[in-house]
């Protein structure tokens, strides 16, 4: 559960950088989506995020079911 919470703050985090804030003074680079690197950068990490996603569902359902036995 807790690495689940972690991959959600990283796709938070990444939502806000990606967001109009300048979150630059709490040490946040942009990742500027209106751009086309920007949006490469982004569609990236939203790949490597479902990998990490598939993953963790895997190892929490084999958890649950192991918790029914």
């Amino acid at each position: 559960m807790a690495e689940c919470f972690e991959l959600a703050g990283q796709i938070r985090t990444l939502d806000m950088r990606a967001s109009p804030y300048d979150l630059a003074a709490l040490g946040y680079s942009p990742v500027k989506v209106e751009t086309p690197p920007g949006r490469v950068e982004y569609a990236a990490a939203q790949r490597g995020f479902a990998e990490q996603a598939a993953r963790l569902r895997t190892r929490l359902l084999d958890a649950m079911d192991r918790c029914d036995t």
